[in-house]
């Protein structure tokens, strides 16, 4: 036997050193980001007391502190849960998942499509063909639903800033409330057989070919996955988070103590509808809503008002709606409106009788 031959099974010296390299440099940033984020608050009170000249108890002065604060502190956030969702998702591909659904059970494939839903990569663009691939590769059509749902209303980025803003009891109501909506709406589509309601054209694509074996990643590569990750979500929702940023100021500083209380407080039976149909229209993500939201709560509005108005916007955003109408009729658009909005408006009303 060679002497050599256990020698083979181990990773090459350069790519042992590279990597030890990669461990040393993503101490360091996290380093540099923990020195960073405990830094927010002192820094953002100087800029706008002593740089500003502006009085935190003036409606002026606590707007200007509430941006210089939230914006860093968001973005700084975003990037960190961006990283770990880029080396979460290189364990999890569109091909995957739609491999684990095909041919699942309507219940079963449900609730799992649901939970999928959080992990895999998913955008408002990439609707139309993903409900292509899974509908002819055999995915039920709840099943396909429910993941719908659940992808861009339950995704990490609105978990992770949730549970950093407000704590883990919000998080977790927001969390099992959209998987809840999710699969309830898979189920209650899947039984209506509403395959029909689908436009033709659907039906004649041929499925993809073969899905590939999925690779065996170093962590080297996957690292490098998480970095991709920061480059490509922070670089397209920035905007939005200053943004959402900004009106949250103007709320957190013009807006009355208990302005909002008045049309969006628990004892106003319709706040919860008003709150939804003011959601679908506007084109956001979860990133740029959630401060908009901090500021709400901040001003009395009602948890589960707010929370029905963040999971309007983000799961029956209206140019998603548009997307999808190149797969799906009116009249199954409308239902899928219909029956998400009314999850929506039950969670909305649950939340504001027992919180």
């Amino acid at each position: 036997m060679s002497l050599t031959a256990p020698l083979e099974s181990h990773p090459p010296r350069h790519a042992r050193s590279s990597a030890v390299r990669q461990g040393a440099a993503l101490t360091g940033v996290l380093a540099l980001w923990g020195l960073g984020y405990w830094s927010i608050s002192p820094a953002a009170e100087w800029l706008t007391t002593s740089v500003a000249g502006l009085s935190r108890h003036e409606p002026l002065g606590a707007a200007v502190e509430f941006f210089l604060f939230e914006v860093p502190k968001v973005l700084l956030l975003l990037t960190l849960v961006a990283f770990v969702v880029g080396v979460i998702r290189s364990f999890f591909t569109p091909e995957r998942t739609r491999r684990v659904l095909a041919g699942r059970r309507e219940t079963t494939g449900s609730i799992l499509a649901a939970l999928l839903g959080v992990v895999t990569p998913f955008c408002s663009c990439s609707a139309v063909p993903l409900f292509i691939g899974f509908v002819t590769t055999g995915v039920p059509l709840g099943v396909t639903f429910s993941f719908l749902v659940s992808a861009p209303m339950v995704n990490e980025v609105a978990l992770a800033l949730l549970f950093a803003l407000f704590g883990w009891r919000v998080a977790a109501l927001y969390a099992g409330t959209g998987l809840s909506i999710a699969i309830v709406a898979g189920l209650v589509i899947g039984r209506l057989r509403l395959e029909s309601w689908v436009e033709p054209w659907v039906y004649g694509v041929s499925a993809a070919g073969p899905i590939p074996a999925d690779e065996s990643l170093r962590w080297t590569q996957r690292i490098a996955a998480g970095r991709e990750a920061v480059r490509e979500i922070v670089s397209m929702v920035w905007p939005y988070v200053v943004a959402g940023i900004a009106v949250g100021a103007g709320i957190h500083g013009y807006v009355p103590q208990d302005f909002m209380a008045s049309f969006m407080g628990r004892d106003v039976w319709w706040s919860v509808p008003l709150a939804v149909l003011i959601g679908i229209p506007i084109y956001s993500n979860a990133a740029a809503i959630v401060p908009i939201v901090q500021a709400l709560l901040g001003k009395g509005a009602a948890l589960g008002t707010v929370l029905a108005f963040m999971m309007a916007v983000i799961a029956l955003s209206l140019p998603e709606m548009v997307i999808l109408r190149k797969v799906l009729s009116v009249r199954l658009i409308a239902a899928f409106v219909g029956v998400v909005g009314t999850g929506i408006l039950l969670v909305g009303y649950l939340f504001n009788l027992v919180l």
